[in-house]
């Protein structure tokens, strides 16, 4: 029998400390942060539509989203928050149903 756990929380609610118990008990932890993050690295298809569709003001000289400055735009701005959901939400599933189906 599988069980699925979310664990979801804000800053400073021990999201961390809950999570390195579950690996140290050898369950399977699936961080959708770090893929959301790696979905959008460079020479990642996210990140080449974000740039198109959102300009390379919101990328650092490095070539690195900027997530910072791209989160305060679509988080005051509905529209280019579902632009960029749409962009980043079907690449982030696909990671976490991989990485839940194939745990390395």
């Amino acid at each position: 029998m599988l069980l699925l756990v979310g664990l979801t929380g804000g800053i400073g609610t021990g999201k961390s400390a809950v999570t390195n118990i579950l690996r140290k008990k050898n369950y399977t932890v699936i961080d959708t942060d770090k893929i959301a993050r790696a979905v959008v690295e460079p020479g990642k298809k996210a990140h080449k539509r974000i740039k198109e569709e959102f300009g390379i003001e919101y990328f650092k000289d490095d070539d690195q989203l900027d997530r910072v400055e791209l989160g305060a735009k679509v988080f005051a701005d509905s529209e280019m928050r579902r632009k960029l959901n749409e962009i980043t939400h079907q690449r982030l599933s696909k990671k976490f149903f991989e990485k839940l189906c194939f745990p390395s």
